[in-house]
This record gives structure tokens, C-alpha cells and sequence, in this order.
């Protein structure tokens, strides 16, 4: 073995004892524009209808034109430090810069989402150091998207994370009143668990019955049976059921939405009337779902008015939220909105200008970093003392030496454009390759054998998490590590490196900032 990576291993050692439990959720995507401000947000809009907001919530930008205060907070690993996360400019997109500055070789999470209305329902996960609770904060930087071209990070929920907020005077509909809410959530992000929810919830996280809840949820659970299609859908959680219509029975007018960003809607006047709307959240109109009476026995409703996100009303004090979900921007109003309001708020979310980018542009640098428990800490690099490819830590103490071994230059793939490939940052034209499914760092020969062994095709994490990375020529295998040493790798195989334990986790890997 050699030395170097002998040394490596033992430093692995010490850094994982110390951050066994650590969860690296740090990604990297640039994006380029100007500051973006809007004259006008959704809560203006809602406003203008005669529906204020009562929450407005989002990590991505400000729901008033006006707002121009804090729209998260993260805290990092390395020293428990809090930051808020505002807005470029008044009505504006959310700081990234500043969460990336503050994030900088270490990890964060996202504990709060601020109401931008100023009645103090701000969401706080459910976990220990939050509002209590068996759950965990989100990942800070797990999803980045655009909006109006500028940089902003989603709040990406897997099981286990969740958030709640109890304001009673923060003027939440309680009762019978009327109210209105909308999320934007992703198509692709999504699970059969319970419940990816935004909206009106218990104060004391019990199923306390029929109507104490109203909820907007978006996922692939169907509670009552008779399903169509595939899902996710947009569905309203009242308590003891998800309602994709106004019976037990399902909606034949419901529609999968699978757009990569998703514009769900649900209002209830309380008594006797709830809707249920979809949309494509970068363009188009909403399709109405749903507008109708309230289910039989749902009527009148019984709303509490605390405030989830993320998990089901029953939850997440002695048990874990089992939903997964992506959280871009959502409010709650008083008041049954119009379909003019409705409509309004769907153009502006369009307008906003939400877009994926993706950190595998070519010439961009990033580094590698494992997402697997043990391996937080841990980047893929090449070892200096021969050509093989490992995982070792990396921090902002390391040398500078071992910051370039972990960097890597993004090309168009070699055999397939579509694909990419990685050109070590401190070896010109050596790329990553394998080579008898293990891992090389050697110089491009030019043949279409090097080609198809140095291409990658990257897909979404196989965990949840970040991205896999495919083998072009073997596509059922994925870069993995494995007892500290790269691989290509199947689900299950012959080889040791393809055993079943550990593989979605050891095959998903951030694409974080470059160390060099």
C-alpha cells in the first residue's frame, strides 16, 4: 500500500471518529445575472385579492417586493455558528454567496425558515436544539437551482428532516375560517411516504380528527386506493385522509404533475367548499383539479393553526418523518382567494424564473466529496506515489498538494458529449478512468478504449443524495468507493466492491466547491 495513502487513511481514521454522525450535504453551481428584485411578489398579489398572507416562506426569494430581511438560517458543523440568509436586494433572490462564503470547507444545515409576513410563524425543525423532536434539519446545499438567473438553494427534505411552527397570535385561520395556501415543490423529488405537507396542522402533533388539519401534500401516497397514473400529485390533507376530490373516492380530473418544478395550490372556505389546482411552475396556467364540496364528515372543518412543513400532523416528536420532498417558496392567507387571485400568483411564480443548472459544465472545476456516513470528510483523488484513485480527507488545513489531487476539471464526455469526463486539476491531460472496474488517473492515449472508460454519465444520487456517476461502457455500474479505494460498481456482483451494503450511499457523491 502505498505510504501516502497509508498516512491518508490514518488521518480518515481520526476525522471520522470525531464526525461519525456528520452528514455532507455541500454542492456546488454557479450561476451568473444581475441581482434580481420583483415589484411585485406573490403576497402582494394575494393582498391586492383581499387574501393577505398570514406565513409566507421560502429559501429562494422574498414573496413581498418590499422584503428585505432574512430568509433562512444555516448553521455549520465545524463550529455550531449560526447564520441568517437574506436577499440580494429588497424583493429579491436569496444571498447564496453569502451561504457559500459561510459554508466554506465544512457542512450546513438550514434550522429556520423565516416568515417574511411578520406575524412570527417561522418554521424550526423538528429535532433536538429545534422545536423538539425525533427529526433533523435539512441540508443546506444539497439542491441548488436558479431564479432570475442568480444562484438560490432549495430546502431539500428527506425522511427524518421536518419543520413545524405554533404562533397563537400570528394570525393562522383557526376553525372554520377560510383559507388559501400554495407551495412550489419538484416532480422528481418525491416518495410513498408520509406526508410531504405545507400548510394548517395540529399544535400538539396528534391526529386530534376529521378537519384539524389543511394541508396542501405532493407525493406518490394514495390513501383511499382507485389511483390513476404514476403521481406525485397535488392532494389536501384535512386530517385522516389525503383527498385527491371531495370523497374517499378518487378524483377521475386528478393529473400526475411531473415537472422538474411544481406549483401546487389548495384553498378551503371551511364549511363547504374546497379546490385543488396544478401547474408547471416555470410556464403555463393552472389546471384545476378539483372544485367542489367538502368531503362528508370534513365539513365543518376544525383548523388549529400551527404551521408544518415537510411531515404529517402526527409527527415528528417520538417518531420520524418518512416523506421526501423539495421546498422552493410557499405562503398561507386568510380568506377562499379568487381564481383571478389564483391565477396571478401562478404568473408571477413563472416569471420568477425558477431553472435547474447543473454543476457538470464543462470547464468548470469541482471536487468530489462521499456521502457516506463514515466518509463526510473523505473527497475522490488520485494518489501522488502511482495512478491509483482513492477517497481521503481534504480540509482547509490540507496542502496545497493534496487540494489539487482532489480537484477535477469537467469536459464534454470523451466518447458521448452528452456525458462528461474528469481531467485532474494538477495533472494536465490525465483523466479519471477505469481500468478492470478500478479506478486510474492516466494520460488520454487517444484511443476509443480510453475514451469510453473516462466517461460518466451523472444522474440523481442513488441515495436521495447528490449525483452517481454511470459508467458509459458498463452502464450498470456507478463510481464508487470502497475500503478507501475507487471503483466502478454494480448493485450486487461477483466482486467484493459490488456487494449490495453501503452501495446507493457509497455511489452518491456531492459536487462541491474545488479545492484547488
Amino acid at each position: 500500500m502505498p505510504a501516502l495513502l497509508i498516512l491518508r487513511r490514518l488521518r480518515q481514521g481520526l476525522v471520522v471518529f470525531l464526525a461519525a454522525s456528520a452528514l455532507a450535504l455541500v454542492g456546488l453551481v454557479t450561476s451568473g445575472g444581475t441581482s434580481y428584485a420583483a415589484t411585485q411578489g406573490p403576497c402582494d398579489i394575494y393582498a391586492a385579492g383581499g387574501t393577505p398572507c398570514v406565513a409566507a416562506h421560502s429559501t429562494t426569494r422574498a414573496l413581498f417586493a418590499s422584503y428585505n430581511g432574512p430568509l433562512y438560517q444555516v448553521q455549520r458543523a465545524s463550529d455550531s455558528s449560526l447564520r441568517n440568509i437574506g436577499v440580494l436586494a429588497a424583493g429579491g433572490v436569496a444571498d447564496a454567496a453569502a451561504q457559500d462564503s459561510f459554508c466554506a470547507g465544512t457542512t450546513c444545515t438550514i434550522t429556520r425558515v423565516y416568515d417574511q409576513t411578520g406575524g412570527g410563524n417561522t418554521l424550526v425543525y423538528q429535532g433536538p436544539g429545534g422545536t423538539g423532536g425525533a427529526d433533523t434539519a435539512a441540508g443546506a446545499t444539497t439542491e441548488a437551482v436558479s431564479v432570475g438567473g442568480q444562484k438560490a438553494y432549495a430546502l431539500y427534505i428527506n425522511p427524518g428532516n421536518s419543520y413545524f411552527a405554533y404562533n397563537a397570535t400570528g394570525g393562522v385561520p383557526t376553525g372554520s375560517s377560510p383559507e388559501g395556501e400554495y407551495m412550489i415543490t419538484s416532480g422528481t423529488h418525491v416518495n410513498n411516504g408520509c406526508c410531504f405537507d405545507y400548510g394548517n396542522t395540529e399544535t400538539d402533533h396528534h391526529a386530534d380528527g376529521n378537519g384539524a388539519m389543511d394541508a396542501i401534500n405532493f407525493g406518490t401516497e394514495c390513501w383511499f386506493g382507485g389511483c390513476t397514473g404514476t403521481g406525485p400529485w397535488v392532494q389536501a390533507d384535512i386530517e385522516n385522509g389525503l383527498f385527491s376530490g371531495g370523497s374517499k373516492t378518487w378524483n377521475p380530473n386528478q393529473v400526475s404533475q411531473t415537472s422538474r418544478f411544481v406549483t401546487a395550490m389548495f384553498k378551503n372556505n371551511g364549511t363547504t367548499q374546497m379546490a385543488l389546482k396544478g401547474a408547471n411552475a416555470q410556464s403555463g396556467g393552472l389546471t384545476q383539479l378539483y372544485s367542489g364540496a367538502l368531503p362528508s364528515g370534513w365539513s365543518p372543518m376544525h383548523k388549529q393553526g400551527a404551521i408544518i412543513l415537510g411531515s404529517g400532523g402526527d409527527c415528528c416528536q417520538t417518531n420520524h418523518n418518512a416523506s421526501a420532498g423539495t421546498f422552493y417558496e410557499g405562503a398561507m392567507v386568510s380568506g377562499y382567494p379568487s381564481d383571478a387571485t389564483d391565477a396571478a400568483v401562478q404568473a408571477n411564480i413563472a416569471a420568477a424564473g425558477y431553472s435547474t443548472t447543473t454543476p457538470f459544465v464543462p470547464g468548470a472545476k469541482l471536487s468530489l466529496q462521499a456521502t457516506t456516513p463514515c466518509c463526510t470528510t473523505d473527497y475522490l483523488q488520485h494518489d501522488t506515489s502511482d495512478d491509483k484513485v482513492v477517497i481521503a480527507p481534504v480540509t482547509a488545513a490540507s496542502p496545497a498538494a493534496d487540494k489539487g489531487d482532489a480537484t477535477w476539471i469537467v469536459h464534454a464526455g470523451l466518447a458521448n458529449a452528452n456525458c462528461v469526463s474528469f481531467e485532474s486539476a494538477n495533472a494536465s491531460g490525465q483523466y479519471l478512468r477505469h481500468y478492470a472496474f478500478q479506478l486510474h488517473l492516466q494520460p488520454n492515449d487517444g484511443s476509443s478504449q480510453f475514451a469510453a472508460d473516462a466517461t460518466f454519465c451523472p444522474k440523481t444520487g442513488n441515495s436521495g443524495t447528490g449525483y452517481s456517476l454511470q459508467s458509459f461502457n458498463y452502464p450498470a455500474k456507478y463510481i464508487r468507493h470502497y475500503s478507501f479505494t475507487g471503483y466502478i460498481a454494480s448493485n450486487g456482483g461477483s466482486n467484493a466492491w459490488d456487494t449490495t451494503s453501503m452501495w446507493a450511499q457509497d455511489t452518491s457523491w456531492l459536487a462541491a466547491s474545488p479545492w484547488s
